[in-house]
């Protein structure tokens, strides 16, 4: 029998099981998830007749096998696209026409929850909800790994471990793992290197519809507080009609510098900076708010690929965007198929 464990339950991971499921039926698949939902950055929540994608907002057809595995492996039941173009707005709130984008942009009216959801559905895992993963042992004897909780329980023994956590924590988890080998060094100050910027999100309802022609607006210069604003109302299902939701992003600096504060007053901030850019003044009097503070959210670089395939032969393997570099779900279901076919091979 083969055991495999996953430490987070992320796109990458989902799309990762989904395959050696798919190949090696006969594996027992465990996944540990420190959080009580799946999908990672992809996070959605629901707030009574509200469903809203509060970190990553879509996922882009920009890649022709996660294109396939959305619209045609998986149930495309309640697959709904974003047709609205997204607007560009400089340092002064200044909002122009953008460029049209070429690839779709998917969600689900459920949220896109569903991508991990679904795909976990199509295996047999076995999926621990609200369990960090404190600390992890290598034994070289038997060649397999057991994973410990904040509980100080153990999960395994696992022939193969599958890493989904942002770089940083995957850093801080194998700095303290039990694994008596070069690689695990050189795979820490790797992971190390990679820098994610940090984003506090508002998400702002409205009891009227807002007359405009985009989907979403995105900082182009960078140089100003808040870096994306969306409206969840252009997704199916998720707003009810005659109604606005948007999902406001501050930028990275701002985000540091605010991270702590109370959150209705970041939110209050966020609401102002709204109004202005959209030119709408009502906006900055939300009926209802929630909030989100991403630590993590958005990977600057990718990782040194050498001291991660050199991680392989001890059966451990790492998945996520931050490993090709690109943050986008996309990127990171694309890289979890992969680095699942290298788990099965390396199997």
């Amino acid at each position: 029998m083969t055991d495999i464990g996953f430490v987070g339950a992320g796109a990458g991971a989902a799309a990762a099981a989904f395959v050696v499921d798919g190949a090696l039926p006969d594996a027992d698949l465990t996944v540990l998830e420190k959080s009580g939902g799946l999908c990672g950055r992809a996070a959605t929540r629901r707030h009574g007749d509200l469903t809203y994608d509060y970190g990553a907002n879509y996922v882009k057809a920009a890649n022709d096998r996660v294109n396939e595995l959305l619209t045609d492996t998986l149930d495309d039941e309640g697959l709904v696209g974003v047709t609205e173009p997204i607007y560009t707005f400089d340092r002064t709130g200044e909002v122009s026409p953008g460029r049209e984008p070429e690839e779709a942009k998917w969600s689900y009216e459920q949220g896109l929850t569903q991508l991990a959801k679904r795909l976990f559905g199509r295996t047999d895992a076995d999926i621990h909800r609200r369990t960090r993963v404190e600390t992890m042992r290598y034994d070289a004897d038997v060649e397999t790994w057991t994973l410990v909780d904040d509980e100080g329980v153990d999960h395994g023994p696992f022939d193969a471990v599958v890493l989904n956590p942002p770089a940083p924590q995957t850093a801080e988890l194998l700095g303290g793992a039990d694994w008596d080998d070069p690689a695990r060094e050189a795979l820490v100050e790797a992971l190390q290197t990679v820098e994610f910027r940090t984003i506090w999100t508002a998400v702002l309802r409205y009891p009227f519809a807002l007359d405009v022609p985009y989907y979403g607006l995105v900082n182009t210069d960078k140089d100003h507080p808040v870096g994306w604003i969306s409206r969840e109302e252009c997704k199916g299902g998720h707003v009810p009609a005659g109604e606005t939701l948007l999902v406001v992003q501050a930028n990275q600096e701002w985000s540091v510098e605010h991270y702590d504060d109370e959150p209705a007053e970041n939110v209050a901030a966020l609401a102002d900076y709204t109004a202005d850019i959209v030119g709408d003044a009502r906006l900055a009097d939300p009926v209802w708010a929630d909030h989100q503070g991403w630590r993590y959210a958005l990977t600057e670089g990718e990782v040194l690929q050498g001291p991660v395939d050199s991680a392989r032969a001890a059966g451990l393997y790492c998945t996520g965007d931050w490993v090709v570099g690109e943050a986008r779900v996309h990127a990171a279901l694309a890289n979890g198929l992969d680095v699942g076919e290298q788990l099965v091979d390396g199997l």
